[in-house]
């Protein structure tokens, strides 16, 4: 019986599984608060670079369009 607990004891193939477990959960947080904070500053760089569009299209003669909010 003690020969079985110390085999138990021992063996760490479960752990191993656990630990991949732990890193992909991990990696999992670190990308949603990644793409949470580059989201604002994105749509930020996108309603830039399309309102500088739209004034050179209006100086061009053209019909600018309507940039998302």
């Amino acid at each position: 019986m003690i020969q079985v607990i110390r085999n138990f004891w021992a063996d760490e193939s479960g752990v191993t599984a656990i630990e991949y477990g732990l890193i992909a959960g991990l990696l999992a947080v670190v990308i949603i608060a990644a793409v949470t904070a580059a989201g604002g500053n994105l749509n930020a760089i996108f309603s830039l670079v399309c309102n500088k569009l739209n004034s050179a299209v209006a100086v061009g003669g053209g019909t600018a369009v309507a940039c998302p909010a």
